[in-house]
Formats: structure tokens, C-alpha cells, sequence
């Protein structure tokens, strides 16, 4: 397919939002890429019905979120005692726990709330309730909520971290990093059962928040106002959110001030955590160009202001985020989609430093990079973003828990000798963690697939994630039903049924075309494909074929649809082979493969040997595609290729490699590996 590139990024960085580009359309006529920022349809407004998603969910569903809901019991008898306190001038001592635990909390309802959307579960609805109740109690009368800072010291010691009084510490207190993340709940909960009272209590926080950072409140920092970046970003797209959906545009500007002082008002002077860079305060958010520090602080940073920037078409702020992505793509992401390559920092290290035995990528920091990646293509209508989150999506993020639910990654590596305790004291997947925030942002990421799957304008719609799905999209020209069907990730059919609510509708569908179909595996320039094979991608309406160019990654088709029209794209998963930028020592002259938008790697358990003693000469070979029949790995795909050992590279050997999300569901100990050596030498 020929692509027309019209980067709506790069009319933002002209000052040219509001121009749109003309292309031509894929049924002969002419479509006008939309200038505005896109909207999202969100998770309570898609039907899921995905063979690949639904099981999922219903695993979190069943086993996930009662289990990490059980797990956060010591946070809930904590704001339990806050209440307490409060109402009642009860001083019992608190659990000792890290100031940052109360997100999981929160991540873990957000979480329970979408999958509310699922079917009624008048027990779950019952917890939540309780839960709420005991968190606006655990609220004092001006709005200020944190469970260690509200109390007497008798209750709980101070300890380094939290600072001696409420936003006295804002850098690593976590306060309004705890917040954002009720925000999100909050907001999640109210869209799934209509309940306000969260939601109340999460207004009258922000409200408290913005007068103790912005207007200056006599209570807090002596009047003055605080006027301090959090050092945890998180607040800054929750906000963006709690605009969203409650119009206040006091929350929008909220979220736009926190991202204009960064860097401004305050400058960190230390080492390691405590460094400038670590929570990206070094500059002014506009000033920086390349990714750096914590990595989830900084994708979480990055999200936000992109919302920032396609509300305000805030053409300042469109050169950092496009540096920052191309110092992503192009020099500091894993192919499994992952970041944050140095464990001390759990942070970005140099260009092309991308280790795989010894890497960290920690599991939030790809969560961080699907919300930082989809709300890029929201402010800027371009697929690539959506192709990054993809990758991050079904590789990174799902390898962070196990098929069944109760089993977690906080470290991905991308090779295991089955003996070194990468993850946090572990050579395999771990039950929980003390800083548990990687299986609770599982908890609430995995559900907002179904939010993904679509954005629009009044006169358009965008398949974003190809998912099994039912929704009604409200246009200038009426309501309009899209049923999807599709195999993916698995096979490459795609389905589209459009039913009008009236005789017929215009408006342009815009269909992405994912960039593993064409000459890398991954946006950006670190990773090429090698070898031979290739895939193709056909578009047909009405079984028509259609789409003859690309626009910014979509094939768009303008017409009026009528009931009974579909669309059906298939795109050929052949196997492939990657190789990596020669700058990256770890990769070189070594190959991965992949087959769709999955990463593959391979498992001791399947194999004669050790899985980095395998060589794979041959990079044109097909490989022979098959599915696990039974067990824990039932309908999973595999991969037979031709292979060698080290040991005997004259030996012509099988290697059976399985998706790299699926690794570590066999028991510990595995060998592992993704990166395979192409010589023996």
C-alpha cells in the first residue's frame, strides 16, 4: 500500500492546527483528515465480546481482583483508622506501610469497576461500596486525603519519604500520586454504576488541591501557595480525566499548570532518586528531548501532556513530545515493547543500552507507555502511536501476569538462565510484591482494552485495537452500530459489520494498517525485519477490494454506509526475523522472531537444550505454526524453526518457541530466550 504522509504532529508543530490535509480516499472520493484532536469511546460504551480479551477479563474477574483486593486489606484498615481518628478522635496505631500503597488500592478498584461493565456482580458492588465509605470518611473537612499525614505521629511515626506535614515533601511523599490514581478509580466507578459519592470525593480533593498549590490556603504552607510539581506524576492525566468527565475546566487547567511548573519552581540537587533527572524536574517539560529517569514517572508524564496537548492545541509542548518519542523508539525500547533498561533507577538508561539478561522493564513502565502511546494517537490521528501501545500491550504488559491470573512480573528480561532472581528475589513470576504496583496497574489496564478499540470525531471513526467488539458511535449523521469480529492477535482477520441507526450515515472509517505489516516489527529505527518473508494486507467493502494508500497509517474509506455493509481486512502473519540496530551490543548479530504483533521466544520446557544455546541460520524459513492442544497453554500458538545448538552447529535441531507473553506458566526454573544467535561463531 502507498502511504500519504499528512503528520497531524507536524502541522501542531507549525502552528497549523485546524488545517487539514486532503488525500485521496480508498472508494475513489476525497477524505479530509480530521484537524482536531480525537475523542475516545470508552470502556462502558463497547460491548466486548473478544475470544481473546473476554477470557481475560473474566480471569481478573474471578481470580485477580479478589485476590489483590485481599492483599490491599492492610491499606483499607489504615484509612479505616484515619476515619476513625477523624470522626470520632479514636487513635489507633497503623500498619507501617509504604507511603505509595494506597494507589494500589485504588488501581486494583479502578480495575474491579470496569470489570463491573462486564455483568452485574452485586457482591463485588457491595465490597466497592464499603470500601468508598471508609475512604470518605478517611477524607478531612477541607478535602485532603492521605492516610499517614492526616493522623497524630502516636498513630503513625514519621519515616523518611513522607515529609513531617502534608505537601511539606511533595517530591517523593506520593500524595498527589495516590490521589491521581483515586481520581482514575473514582471516575471508572461512577462511569460503571453511576454512583457519585466517589466521585464527590475526589472533586472535593482536586478542589483542595488547587487551592493549596495554585491559590495558597492558609492551612498549608503557610498561605503560600505550594506551586510544586509532584515527583510521582500521575495526577496530571487524572485530572485531564476528571475534566473529561465532569466538564469542570478547573481540573483541565489543573493538569496543565502541574506540567508547566515542572522543572520551573523546583530543581531536585542530589544522586540516584534524588536527582533532577530521576523525576524529570531537570527542565521545563518543553526543554526536554530526550527520555530520561524513572521510566513509569516519566510515560506517566509524557501522557499527560499529550492530553494537555490536544485540548489546549498547545503547539509548545508538540517538539518535547515528538524528541522524547523518537529517543524512545529509535534508541531506548526493548522489541517486547518494553523500558527502562537500568535496575537501580528502574529508568531509562543511555542510547542503545538494552540489555537482556540483565535489563529491568519494569511492567508499569510498559502500562505507562500503551496510556502515553494511545493518547498520542488521540491528539494527533497517526497509527504509529497505536502500533507502539500495541507491541507494549500484547507483549510486555501481558508477560506481567501469569493465564491464570495469581502470578506476576514486576522485571521482564528477555533471557532467563532459570536461575538468576530477577524479579525481585524470584527466577520466575512472584505472588505479589511489597511495592505491588505492577500487578494492581494490571488490574486496571487490561480492562480499558475495549476503550481502546475506537476514537471519533462527529464525522469519523477510527479502529484503533483490533478487537472482538459491539458499539454504538453517536455522528453528525445519526447513531452507527460497528460489530467487529476478528482472530486477532492470533490470525489476521478482521470483520467490520455497520449498521447505520437511520437508511445511511457519512462519514470515514479509517482502518490501521499495524507496522509489523511492513518493514519493522515496531515503530521507530532500532529493529528491522530480516529475511524474506513478507506480510500482506488486503482491504474490502462489500468484497470490493479497497485502500490503495495510507494515510498516517490508516486506510481511510469515505462513503455512505448503509445496513448490511462490511468491511473485512486481512493482513498475513508469515513468521518473521528482526534484527536489532548494530549500536545495540546485546542484539548483535543475533535475530528474534515474531509473527504478527507477538513476540516469540523459547522455553527450556519445550526444548532438548538450554534456550540461548540455539542458532538460527536460516532467517527465510517459514517455520511451522501450530497450537498447544492442552494444558495451561491450550490455543496458544507456536513456532517450529529449524535449528542448531553451539555445540553442534553441523546438527540440524527443532526449536519450538512459544508467544513471550506465555512464558513462566510451566513452572520455574526455565530457561528462556528472544535474542537467538544467527552463528554459532
Amino acid at each position: 500500500m502507498e502511504s500519504t504522509r499528512i503528520g497531524i504532529l507536524g502541522q501542531i508543530r507549525l502552528g497549523l492546527l485546524g488545517l487539514a490535509g486532503l488525500v485521496a480516499a480508498s472508494c475513489g472520493s476525497v477524505s479530509e483528515k480530521p484537524a482536531e484532536a480525537l475523542k475516545p469511546v470508552t470502556f462502558e460504551e463497547v460491548t466486548l465480546e473478544d475470544e481473546f480479551w473476554l477470557p481475560r477479563l473474566k480471569t481478573q474477574k474471578k481470580t485477580l481482583v479478589p485476590f489483590a483486593l485481599d492483599k490491599t486489606e492492610p491499606v483499607v484498615e489504615n484509612l479505616r483508622r484515619v476515619g476513625n481518628y477523624l470522626k470520632n478522635g479514636v487513635q489507633e496505631k497503623m500498619n507501617t506501610l509504604p507511603r505509595y500503597v494506597a494507589s494500589d488500592l485504588f488501581k486494583v478498584m479502578e480495575g474491579a469497576a470496569y470489570l463491573l461493565t462486564l455483568e452485574d456482580d452485586p457482591e463485588l458492588e457491595k465490597r466497592m461500596d464499603a470500601i468508598i465509605d471508609i475512604i470518605a470518611d478517611a477524607q478531612c473537612g477541607d478535602g485532603y486525603l492521605y492516610e499517614p499525614l492526616s493522623v497524630p505521629e502516636t498513630m503513625f511515626p514519621k519515616i523518611w519519604g513522607y515529609g513531617d506535614r502534608p505537601y511539606s515533601y511533595v517530591f517523593h511523599s506520593h500524595e498527589l500520586y495516590d490521589m491521581g490514581h483515586m481520581y482514575e478509580a473514582a471516575i471508572a466507578y461512577y462511569k460503571a454504576t453511576g454512583k457519585r459519592k466517589w466521585l464527590d470525593v475526589a472533586e472535593k480533593n482536586a478542589r483542595h488541591i488547587n487551592r493549596a498549590f495554585f491559590e495558597g490556603d492558609p492551612a498549608y504552607n503557610d498561605g503560600v501557595p505550594v506551586n510544586q510539581a509532584p515527583g510521582h506524576q500521575e495526577i496530571e492525566l487524572a485530572l485531564v480525566k476528571l475534566y473529561q468527565t465532569t466538564g469542570d475546566s478547573l481540573y483541565i487547567q489543573m493538569a496543565k499548570n502541574f506540567i508547566d511548573v515542572r522543572g520551573v519552581t523546583y530543581i531536585p540537587d542530589g544522586e540516584g532518586y534524588l536527582s533532577a533527572t530521576y523525576a524529570q524536574q531537570h527542565k521545563p517539560v518543553r526543554e526536554q528531548m530526550e527520555a530520561v529517569g524513572h521510566s513509569v514517572r516519566a510515560l506517566y508524564m509524557y501522557s499527560g501532556m499529550a492530553d494537555v496537548m490536544g485540548h489546549f492545541a498547545d503547539t509548545t509542548l508538540a517538539p518535547a513530545l515528538d524528541a522524547i518519542w523518537h529517543s524512545i523508539a529509535d534508541t531506548k525500547i526493548h522489541i517486547n515493547g518494553g523500558l527502562g533498561s537500568v535496575p537501580g533507577i528502574e529508568g531509562f538508561g543511555p542510547a542503545y543500552l538494552l540489555p537482556n539478561k540483565e535489563t529491568y522493564d519494569e511492567t508499569c513502565a510498559a502500562v505507562g507507555n500503551v496510556l502515553f502511546n494511545y493518547r498520542m494517537f488521540l491528539a494527533t490521528g497517526e497509527a504509529k502511536y497505536v502500533d507502539m501501545a500495541e507491541i507494549s500491550l500484547y507483549n510486555n504488559v501481558l508477560a506481567g501476569v501469569n493465564l491464570e491470573g495469581n502470578r506476576f512480573f514486576y522485571v521482564n528480561v528477555l533471557e532467563s538462565d532459570g536461575e538468576r532472581k530477577f524479579n525481585h528475589g524470584s527466577a520466575g513470576r512472584s505472588p505479589w510484591f511489597r511495592t505491588a504496583c505492577c500487578p494492581s496497574n494490571l488490574a486496571r489496564l487490561i480492562p480499558q482494552v475495549s476503550g481502546m478499540a475506537y476514537a471519533r470525531t462527529d464525522d469519523d471513526v477510527f479502529c484503533g485495537f483490533y478487537v472482538g467488539s459491539s458499539v454504538d458511535i453517536s455522528l453528525k449523521d445519526g447513531e452507527v452500530n460497528l460489530r467487529q469480529r476478528t482472530g486477532y492477535p492470533f490470525d489476521g482477520d478482521v470483520t467490520i459489520e455497520v449498521t447505520p441507526s437511520g437508511e445511511e450515515a457519512d462519514f470515514t472509517l479509517w482502518l490501521r494498517v499495524p507496522t509489523w505489516s511492513g518493514v519493522r516489527f515496531i515503530p521507530g529505527e532500532l529493529y528491522s525485519y530480516a529475511g524474506g518473508n513478507e506480510s500482506e494486507v488486503e482491504v474490502r467493502v462489500n468484497g470490493r477490494k479497497v485502500g490503495e494508500k495510507t494515510v498516517d497509517g490508516f486506510v481511510p474509506v469515505r462513503r455512505t454506509w448503509k445496513k448490511g455493509d462490511v468491511v473485512e481486512m486481512t493482513f498475513t502473519m508469515p513468521v518473521r526475523y528482526s534484527v536489532a540496530d548494530e549500536r545495540v551490543e546485546a542484539d548483535r548479530g543475533r535475530v528474534a522472531v515474531t509473527r504478527g504483533p507477538l513476540l516469540y521466544c523459547a522455553e527450556g520446557v519445550d526444548n532438548e537444550y538450554p534456550a540461548s544455546d540455539y542458532v538460527i541460520s536460516d532467517i527465510c524459513q517459514d517455520g511451522i505454526v501450530g497450537r498447544f492442544e492442552e494444558g495451561v497453554m491450550a490455543g496458544i500458538p507456536h513456532i517450529t524453526l529449524a535449528s542448531s545448538v553451539a555445540d553442534a552447529p553441523e546438527k540440524e535441531m527443532p526449536l519450538l518457541m512459544v508467544p513471550y507473553y506465555s512464558w513462566n506458566n510451566r513452572g520455574d526454573g526455565q530457561t528462556m530466550n528472544v535474542w537467538f544467535r544467527k552463528s554459532a561463531e
